[in-house]
């Protein structure tokens, strides 16, 4: 009589959701030590979960060095995962906890420094408020691709960035296209008498920009780049505030929407000239999550974020 193939009774068992709360922390901590601090766990008991991952996976997750830990390609994998299983967790347990109830719960907004979003932000708050007063906004300001990272991992709700192209797992729905304008102190000697400025003239002032992931500053070396013009950088600037002193003290210039121009710098005289010959337009879409879970909460600020940018 034949004998039976052996089962192994490990593979395929249910993965234990604390091992990957715990996993997600200690990668984003970048350290073994501070998730432990964070969790209050101990160290010895935090490498053992760690531990029962790799084996159970039969993968390693972390490098780990006296600089603190990476997650290894397997590691990016768990981590992506584990970010969804776990806001789906939480997504249903509150589903579960308030049905039949009206849209309640947090939702994460996350919007691009330097963009018109943060005018949006006040419309937003008030209209959610009004029409779904059990939903708790959390707004936040983070630049674009970590931010479209965050989508894709569930961590955020939605997104008002700059479209910056193709992104798997993101789905961008355009609400406004905008032309770029160079913003400069006003004794600065260019486009005297005029509320425009060729690319050619903006390409001889230095200009304070973000780094080079951010789809703004990538849509203006492109552009001087297509007209062989140089791109004076005098500096990667990423603070809006710190933007507002170096322009006040007349040491660059900087390239925004118009709308953003006018959100970020209310109260100062700067110029504001549209860039022409040619002009240089972005997008700036809404950015919600593509993954299947539950998006009550969502919807209702999705929508309103669409009308208020239609109304700005």
């Amino acid at each position: 009589m034949a004998s039976r193939p052996q089962v192994d009774l490990e593979e395929g068992r249910p993965m234990d959701t604390r091992k990957l709360s715990y996993f997600v922390k200690i990668v984003d901590s970048g350290s073994i030590t501070k998730a432990a601090a964070a969790l209050h766990v101990a160290q010895p008991a935090l490498s053992q979960q760690v531990s029962a991952l790799e084996s159970d996976l039969k993968q390693r997750l972390l490098i780990r060095s006296k600089q603190g830990v990476e997650p290894t390609a397997a590691g990016h994998t768990l981590y992506r995962h584990a970010q969804t299983i776990l806001r789906l967790v939480e997504q249903a347990r509150q589903d579960v906890a308030t049905s039949g109830a009206a849209p309640s719960g947090r939702v994460s907004i996350a919007i691009a420094p330097y963009s018109m979003a943060s005018s949006l932000t006040p419309q937003i708050i008030r209209e959610v408020g009004r029409r779904y007063p059990d939903i708790v906004v959390h707004l936040t300001e983070i630049f674009g691709g970590v931010l479209s990272e965050a989508i894709k991992n569930g961590r955020l709700d939605m997104a008002l960035i700059y479209e910056p192209g193709k992104i798997r797992g993101v789905q961008f729905t355009t609400m406004i296209v905008e032309d770029l304008h160079l913003v400069t102190h006003e004794d600065v000697d260019v486009a005297q008498g005029r509320t425009t400025v060729t690319l050619e003239e903006a390409s001889t002032l230095g200009l304070f920009l973000p780094e080079k992931n951010h789809t703004l500053r990538q849509i203006i070396e492109k552009g001087l780049a297509e007209h062989g013009l140089p791109l004076r950088l005098v500096g990667e600037v990423e603070s809006v505030p710190s933007l507002v002193r170096l322009i006040r003290a007349n040491l660059g210039a900087t390239v925004l929407p118009k709308s953003a121009a006018d959100a970020l710098f209310p109260d100062e005289n700067f110029k504001v000239l549209r860039i022409v010959e040619p002009a240089c337009r972005a997008r700036s879409p809404c950015a919600p999550p593509t993954t299947n879970r539950c998006q009550r909460p969502p919807r209702p600020c999705s929508s309103w974020s669409r009308r208020c940018c239609s109304n700005s």
